[in-house]
């Protein structure tokens, strides 16, 4: 997967084959049912690829969720009520913008840019600027130890190693939370830019709702800390971290599952096994 879509069909399908494998070995399921959550700005062709890979992995019918609806569900937002939420889902490869009301997408932003992304910055940013080359994993547990997207109250700090880039030897160094928040601005602040844009499309009945109940934020980019501060600043509104905020779109799209019925009418569309 690369940027929230299938990057290697070959290598889904097996990763895929091998989950159905495991739950259909322990609860004996033969060919189940699939909802899978998909970013929002995905095009035709991602989305025929991500149904193509399930239902080749032994899926008998297969139904797509947008990312952001999946989000809003697993944090317990009432997606059906005619009032507005606004839920920021920063995951891997894309984060997603959306404002739902009546269940459905009312305005929707996806920004490539993500966690991923910010642990390219990183890693670039100590290149660039201590001469040091790091792997994405170290950069990831920066990121999770000492990111911060406005400045801390105490500064943090944290030793890592890596290759000087002179000597081509290991080399500790200790960098600190201002460092990388610095790392991280120009992408964070991309973020910020795009949840602004989300709320000036925003029909005005909805963005008062929204100022009223404040913005959301899921996935693993809304554990940065200060980001809910920075976004809060930015926006005048209130932000809050859902709770358990990696699990929102896995808990969402589990809860779609269980009512298919009474959900289907958020889901993008189905492909069934012929």
């Amino acid at each position: 997967m690369k940027d929230g879509v299938i990057a290697d069909f070959t290598a889904t399908e097996l990763l895929l084959k091998n989950i159905l494998k495991k739950v259909n070995k322990r609860y004996k399921l033969g060919r189940p049912r699939a909802v899978v959550g998909v970013p929002s700005g995905i095009t035709e062709v991602e989305k025929r690829a991500v149904e193509e890979s399930v239902m080749q992995a032994g899926a008998k019918e297969v139904y797509l969720i947008e990312e952001p609806m999946a989000a809003a569900i697993g944090s317990a937002l009432e997606v059906g009520e005619p009032s507005g939420n606004m839920i920021v889902d920063i995951g891997g490869g894309t984060t997603e913008v959306a404002v739902i009301s009546l269940g459905g997408i009312v305005v929707s932003h996806s920004l490539r840019i993500a966690g991923d992304e910010l642990d390219e910055d990183i890693v670039n940013y100590i290149k660039k600027e201590l001469n040091l080359a790091i792997g994405e994993t170290t950069a990831e547990e920066i990121k999770k130890e000492i990111g911060c997207a406005a400045p801390l109250m105490s500064d943090l700090s944290k030793e890592i190693r890596g290759r000087d880039l002179t000597t081509g030897l290991p080399r500790n160094i200790e960098i600190t939370s201002a460092q990388i928040q610095e790392a991280m601005s120009e992408s964070i602040q991309k973020i910020v830019d795009t949840v602004k844009s989300a709320l000036e499309k925003t029909p005005p009945e909805l963005a008062s709702d929204i100022m009223e109940k404040g913005i959301v934020l899921a996935g693993g980019g809304a554990l940065i800390k200060n980001i809910d501060k920075l976004l809060s600043e930015e926006t005048g509104m209130m932000v809050y971290v859902a709770e358990e905020p990696l699990d929102c779109v896995v808990r969402g799209t589990g809860k779609t599952l269980e009512n298919i019925e009474k959900l289907r009418s958020i889901l993008i569309d189905a492909r069934k096994r012929r």
